[in-house]
């Protein structure tokens, strides 16, 4: 679809100096992609697309979480304006796993649910990942387990304790995400989690927690006493 010529160079520049003065939160949602955008598409007026992408992938959030091709077919824009957006998507991601990184996770709590929050609260998809920690707390591995539901027996209890050994992890925690948006566990999360509790115990694999997370925030299942 050709771009029609546009001289945005003044709306743009304004946008650039409250960012620049007032940091992130000076700038809306609909703005920081009509930026993102411009930068791939200088001549196009990016304000109409950029609110039309969030609207229609139902967040800011939802919207830099999407699967790069439907961005693509969804905004009928080229992949150097796609890649716009996945940049800022791994770059925010990179940005907060660095804070998880090199520190005890379980001193660093809240960034470690703030990474996960931003990685998986938006995903469409129910995916399994499982952090495998040495005996200093410190993550060894993030792994990604399985995709699709819990419910259809994806995650192998088996694999994981094998995985964790093959890591010489001392203990692990489990993640997963609720497309629906609701964190609460089912009865199956639950059994799951106390099967691989009750497995790890006898190898001395310790099982911190099982992290559910949602757009509306997360679950511990720790926290909740259910393990």
């Amino acid at each position: 679809m050709a771009d029609p010529p546009l001289d945005g160079s003044g709306h743009r520049a304004r946008l650039r100096q409250r960012l620049f003065e007032g940091g992130p939160d000076a700038l809306l949602d609909h703005e920081l992609v009509e930026y993102l955008l411009a930068l791939a598409l200088p001549r196009r007026d990016t304000k109409p697309l950029a609110k039309k992408l969030i609207k229609d992938f139902g967040g800011f959030g939802s919207l830099l979480a999407a699967d790069a091709e439907a961005i693509a077919r969804v905004g009928e824009i080229s992949e150097g304006a796609v890649a716009a957006l996945k940049i800022a998507q791994a770059s925010a991601l990179r940005l907060l796993q660095s804070q998880v990184k090199e520190r005890p996770v379980l001193g660093s709590w809240q960034a470690l649910l703030d990474y996960l929050h931003a990685d998986m609260a938006h995903n469409p998809v129910e995916r399994v990942r499982v952090l495998f920690l040495n005996s200093k707390n410190m993550l060894i591995r993030d792994e990604q387990m399985s995709e699709g539901s819990v419910d259809e027996a994806a995650v192998y209890i088996r694999e994981i304790i094998r995985r964790a050994l093959e890591y010489h992890a001392t203990a692990l925690i489990l993640v997963h995400n609720h497309p629906s948006g609701d964190p609460s566990p089912s009865q199956q999360d639950i059994r799951l989690t106390r099967d691989i509790v009750e497995a790890g115990r006898h190898l001395n694999i310790a099982v911190h927690d099982h992290l559910i997370i949602g757009t509306r925030g997360h679950s511990s299942l720790r926290a909740m006493g259910l393990i």
